[in-house]
């Protein structure tokens, strides 16, 4: 068992014990202090705590302000190591209850603040500094999808079949792995119009990147990557020879796991390919930028466009109730997995990533199938309804499916009905968490997941930019 899911079992067994509000005397309900306090907190960001004031002085919804101060810092105050190296920002970020360093999960707990850095130069720094250290990461292995703060310090994994390098925690190859550091550089470069984290080694990253990409296209034979492990989760391993099922190379790009860290089914996953068209597109946009190399760029976007024709014909299916939607998951010789998850990139977030426009019409059909009974993985219960995760198993709503559902809906109902369940669904601790049971909240897995507490925030953050009169 991985410690990932020995500490998301612990978790379901521990989480019964609740924290509930208590009264005032004038019949408001006063919630405990739950943030970690302020001289353990990691690092302290003026224009987060500016943000937290913004919100709390406009709604009227406590118990959604509370969340949102304990949530939208959770990063801040408790996964980060800031420091200067060899004269530039290094930034180690945590998941949480897990030391060791995602290169999805660091992009996703900081790229939330990136509206604030204008104001706030110390947490710019900080976001450099997360680049900077993902680029190490990729350089060190771009097959590889979580690496320690101790660069020398060896796997957990003894048994693994693959080939672990010193610093890596865990080498499961996943698109969006390489995808992430791209979209944290360009949002960074956007906002910011920073261009000192883009040197030559960050080009290297790049160059690895596509390399890599091209590698898992499978044109030549299965490529250099393999992984098993000696585990009694089948999702922990992958067949044949640690090369998963067979795929007939027609332009789209494999990927061994998924960004739960779960094998595929088939490995050409459907929301990491489009993913990776957003990620090589602006890949080139910046190396044409910052280092003039077209050659790169046209490299880069060549692929963008192959992967991109290739899902237009391979991940499109026709369901028999909602007519043509995208495939989770398709092998090119006509194979096909109808399902979505929780994590993302997922069918859910493809609007969010940039990746289609919310219009799509059949991004709506897959919409409507994935937040269905046609979606084996969304459920629906007492505590709510919404797309889990076979990572955690039958009958658990992820609070992050919930937010990706808010941030990619215009329709004030359903984002009004988000809400409301991550409000009802925090089983009283003022935290999100990886997972809760659909009939019971208080059964939940991993207490302290800095993704899903910083996603969150960054919902409420839009829905308070937006449509304040949603935290009425």
């Amino acid at each position: 068992m991985s410690r990932r899911k020995f500490l998301r079992q612990s978790a379901l067994l521990s989480s019964a014990v609740i924290l509930r509000p208590a009264l005032s005397w004038a019949g408001q309900k006063e919630f405990p202090v739950v943030r970690i306090p302020a001289a353990q907190r990691k690092f302290r960001s003026e224009a987060v705590e500016k943000a937290i004031a913004a919100v709390k002085s406009k709604s009227t919804n406590a118990e959604l302000s509370w969340l949102f101060e304990n949530c939208f810092p959770n990063t801040l105050d408790t996964t980060v190591e800031y420091k200067m190296k060899d004269g530039r920002p290094d930034t180690y970020v945590i998941t949480g209850d897990i030391d060791a360093m995602w290169l999805r999960d660091s992009t996703a707990q900081v790229s939330p603040y990136l509206p604030l850095v204008k104001e706030d130069e110390q947490l710019r720094h900080l976001i450099a500094g997360v680049i900077n250290h993902q680029v190490k990461c990729v350089l060190k292995d771009p097959y590889a999808n979580a690496f320690y703060g101790d660069e020398t310090k060896q796997g957990e994994w003894k048994s693994d079949l693959t080939d672990m390098k010193p610093g890596i925690h865990e080498r499961k190859w996943e698109i969006d792995s390489l995808c992430y550091p791209i979209r944290l550089a360009y949002q960074y470069w956007k906002i910011t119009g920073d261009a000192s984290p883009f040197d030559a080694t960050w080009k290297q990253s790049i160059e690895l990147t596509l390399k890599t990409f091209k590698e898992q296209q499978r044109k030549d034979g299965p490529g250099p990557y393999h992984f098993q492990r000696t585990t009694s989760w089948a999702t922990d391993g992958v067949p044949l020879g640690g090369y998963g099922y067979p795929v007939k190379p027609v332009g789209l790009i494999c990927s061994v796991f998924r960004p739960s860290d779960d094998a595929t089914i088939w490995p050409f996953l459907v929301p990491s390919n489009f993913f990776a068209v957003v990620s090589l597109r602006q890949a080139a946009e910046m190396v044409l930028a910052f280092h003039k190399d077209a050659n790169l760029a046209n490299a880069c976007r060549t692929l963008a466009t192959e992967v991109e024709n290739a899902l237009q014909k391979y991940a499109i299916v026709t369901h028999p109730q909602f007519g043509k939607v995208y495939a989770f998951e398709v092998n090119g010789f006509g194979s096909f997995n109808l399902m979505d998850d929780a994590n993302v990139p997922s069918l859910l977030a493809l609007p969010y990533l940039g990746a289609i426009k919310p219009n799509d019409p059949v991004y709506i059909n897959t919409r409507k199938m994935i937040l269905s009974s046609e979606n084996p993985f969304f459920f629906s219960g007492k505590a709510g309804k919404g797309i889990g995760s076979p990572h955690t198993g039958l009958n658990k709503i992820w609070p992050i499916s919930l937010v990706i559902q808010g941030l990619t809906s215009n329709n004030e109902a359903e984002i009004k009905q988000c809400l409301q369940t991550l409000q009802q669904c925090h089983a009283g601790k003022g935290f999100m968490h990886e997972s809760f049971d659909k009939d019971d909240p208080a059964k939940f897995s991993r207490s302290w997941f800095a993704w899903a507490n910083t996603i969150f925030g960054e919902f409420i953050w839009k829905v308070y930019k937006e449509r304040p009169h949603l935290l009425k």
